[in-house]
């Protein structure tokens, strides 16, 4: 009861003290505010600003078949060709113009004969315009159109062989046509249905696919981070040697105080961290419920104190106040680094990558994510409930070493 009355003291000690200086608070709340979002802005605006704009093709059909309208009218409808490929339909001399206004990156014509040509077994091709100031535009349109390529020539087998046995059957050329026709848009509804045009892999990288809110979330993490170490460097006493003697003397250990003073620090920067993220998700426009809030809650406080106990353990361990300080600060700056807010985790070696969970402020960092960015209704705090455990029995352990050592 005793130690805990001596933490209450102390705490109640700290509050005073921001009391007596606040007019010093502002600048303490605001600069990591300004700095940290004038850096995040920088950033954003150099990954937004070039915005990589469609592939434009063009589709001639000069053979004007019902075959051929399908195949033009399915590949210019397709979905399955991604965002970067804008494929529209255009007579011979407008291609041609626009290809000559670097309008188009090329375009595809259906030659004359063409369904004929498919009919009777002779091979088709699909000729391509390219544009010379284009050419690497030109090399995505050779691969789609090997593709087509691949589905039409599937199609011209099954169709042939259907063709072969028809004209063995009594039935008249104008019905056996109706017949090819339905036989190929079957086939060609079941392969492009059936396989992709072009094969596409995504991996989600908020920092790139989503940069406002990837570094705004960040943002507000570095700048929580920051308060920390703020408010207790802020609330660090450099009292003389008598002082510290003379408050052992009534009882009082440096255990007590740092415990104090970690406290302390937590439960004003989570008030400041809440309001901080009910303006940021309004400024970014995230939706958050009651049950989010409680989930970012027992991670954010989870995160905080064990790393509030790594700058107590280097207080307890380092005496000199400039080292010690310059000490807090590259373990704060360490800490930040791994933890994906500054540099995003895909960007590291894989060598590296495989030993970042074992951090406090990446698993921390890893699951804000998760719940802000990917929607995410659940948690794991098992892992950072047990650093945090393993960090406060080296904390109290140092200090009470320390302690021993320096009665």
């Amino acid at each position: 009861m005793i130690f805990l009355k001596h933490i209450t003291l102390f705490m109640y000690h700290n509050c005073k003290r921001f009391g007596r200086k606040w007019l010093s608070l502002p600048l303490l709340l605001l600069f990591p505010i300004i700095i940290v979002s004038l850096s995040e802005t920088i950033v954003i605006s150099l990954m937004t600003h070039d915005k990589q704009e469609p592939i434009e093709i063009g589709l001639v059909d000069l053979d004007q078949s019902d075959e051929t309208q399908l195949v033009v009218g399915l590949i210019e409808q397709s979905t399955q060709l991604g965002s970067y490929l804008s494929i529209n339909q255009l007579s011979e001399h407008e291609a041609n113009n626009r290809l000559q206004q670097n309008q188009l990156s090329g375009y595809i014509t259906f030659p004359k004969g063409f369904t004929s040509d498919l009919y009777n077994g002779n091979a088709v091709t699909l000729p391509i315009t390219g544009n010379p100031a284009k050419r690497m535009d030109s090399y995505i349109i050779k691969e789609l159109i090997d593709s087509v390529s691949r589905h039409i020539r599937a199609a011209q087998a099954n169709i042939l062989t259907i063709n072969y046995f028809a004209k063995q059957l009594p039935i008249a050329t104008e019905q056996r046509s109706d017949m090819l026709f339905d036989q190929f848009k079957s086939f060609i509804f079941y392969t492009i249905g059936k396989d992709k045009i072009i094969e596409e892999k995504t991996i989600t990288n908020h920092a790139t696919s989503s940069p406002v809110h990837y570094y705004g979330l960040a943002s507000w993490f570095i700048i929580m981070t920051i308060w920390l170490i703020a408010f207790y460097s802020f609330l660090t006493d450099h009292e003389p040697l008598r002082m510290n003697q003379r408050m052992r003397l009534y009882g009082v250990t440096q255990l007590q105080q740092l415990m104090a003073k970690m406290l302390t620090s937590l439960f004003i920067v989570m008030i400041l961290s809440l309001l901080a993220l009910m303006v940021l998700q309004r400024m970014i426009h995230i939706n958050l419920d009651i049950k989010d809030y409680w989930r970012i809650a027992i991670i954010t406080i989870l995160y905080s104190f064990t790393f509030l106990e790594g700058l107590a353990t280097i207080e307890t361990v380092v005496r000199s106040a400039k080292l010690r300080l310059l000490v807090q600060s590259l373990f704060t700056f360490v800490i930040l680094f791994i933890s994906g807010a500054i540099i995003p985790v895909l960007y590291f070696p894989h060598g590296v990558q495989a030993y970042l969970p074992y951090s406090f402020a990446n698993q921390a960092y890893k699951w804000l994510e998760e719940i802000i960015l990917n929607q995410r209704i659940y948690a794991d705090y098992l892992p950072l409930a047990l650093m945090s455990a393993s960090g406060l029995f080296v904390f109290v352990a140092m200090s009470l070493w320390k302690e021993g050592k320096n009665p």
